[in-house]
């Protein structure tokens, strides 16, 4: 039993892996079930014609939702506008969106280079997301209120402390290959948001974690999965089984819950993944039944890179001078495919259909 006091530091957070026993019939039934979603997803990932199309999107999608559960709301219309807009805006919540979007590039990055999360590349991932030079947390008096303000958690004090902690965790994810790469992914979350490192900034940086380690297990190429969005609607199982933990040891309802989301966002990653690949084939075809001097498989990529493109998107693919281009998009508007909006002095068209996917 952990000797746990909310209001107190909790310094003696048991270091990993758990003295537990969590690999049980159900847990390992649910492990089963994740893993083969995402084996699914992670497949049809790697038979796309050009698997990094539709990465800014889905990035900027899991960035949208794991903001939201900071309370952190913008609208995907303000995100992809100030994404392919020159226009700088103001909007802080879209800043931070967009900032977080940066910070899963950063961490795929540094992984590819060298395939081992450590302490440094979670303070370079919160630096990223919070466009400041924050680090592991020195001042004392770090609490976690629930909506009452009443304190729920007091997370371990002391940078000594912290950084003993992290180190251990840094080891577990790194080198432990006796447990399940899932069931070790939740473990680790788990031992991360109660470390709690960071003044601000945990969650989105526990968040790109579980993406990562995705990657370092080989279990995901490319971060095509929107974790975010399933927290937002489990958000108080979220928080119950790490309480669990916690307070009683009790791993099995965190592990079942992250397991749990790993399984039903690959299916709706796989689910929308399809989807976009449909639509795009039949835009495509339409297109060229319609507008047959305007076709290109290059210029069909680019107004399915992003819900929002722009006569320099089309510049920057070789598909013509400004003038060729820009009477591409004026076609393509005519007929139906695009829609022109005025953000600032720019022109940006918008692909209402691949919006709707995403909006759904």
């Amino acid at each position: 039993m952990n000797s746990f006091d909310k209001s107190k530091p909790f310094n003696n957070l048991p270091l990993l892996p758990p003295k537990t026993e969590f690999e049980t019939k159900e847990i390992l039934t649910k492990t089963i079930k994740a893993s083969r979603a995402l084996a699914q997803l992670n497949g049809a990932i790697r038979n796309l014609p050009n698997p990094s199309l539709f990465l800014d999107t889905l990035h900027l999608q899991e960035a949208k939702a794991s903001s939201e559960i900071e309370n952190i709301i913008t609208t995907n219309d303000d995100l992809y506008r100030a994404v392919v807009a020159d226009k700088k805006f103001d909007n802080p919540a879209t800043k931070e969106v967009i900032s977080y979007k940066e910070a899963i590039w950063l961490g795929f990055r540094s992984l590819e280079k060298k395939p081992f999360i450590t302490t440094n590349l979670c303070v370079e991932i919160v630096q990223c997301i919070k466009q400041n030079t924050t680090g592991i947390r020195t001042t004392p008096g770090t609490t976690l209120s629930n909506t009452k303000g009443e304190i729920i958690y007091t997370p371990p004090s002391g940078e000594e402390v912290i950084r003993e902690k992290m180190t251990n965790l840094e080891t577990f994810l790194n080198d432990n290959d006796t447990i399940d790469p899932l069931i070790k992914m939740a473990i680790s979350h788990y031992q991360f948001e109660a470390i709690h490192p960071f003044s601000d900034g945990n969650g989105g940086t526990g968040r790109i974690l579980l993406l990562l380690q995705l990657k370092l297990e080989k279990l995901l190429e490319i971060p095509a999965l929107f974790l975010s969005e399933y927290i937002i609607k489990h958000k108080d199982q979220y928080y119950k089984g790490l309480r669990a933990v916690t307070e009683r040891n009790d791993w099995s309802e965190f592990i079942i819950y992250i397991l749990d989301m790993v399984e039903k966002t690959a299916i709706k990653g796989l689910d929308r993944l399809e989807s976009i690949i449909q639509l795009m084939e039949t835009t495509g075809q339409d297109i060229k039944e319609k507008l047959p001097k305007v076709y290109s498989k290059d210029l069909v990529e680019v107004i399915f890179k992003l819900p929002y493109t722009k006569r320099q998107n089309l510049i920057d693919a070789d598909l013509g001078t400004p003038k060729t281009v820009g009477g591409y998009l004026i076609a393509l508007e005519e007929k139906g495919f695009l829609k022109s909006v005025r953000v600032g002095k720019e022109k940006l068209y918008l692909n209402q259909k691949l919006m709707n996917i995403l909006e759904n």
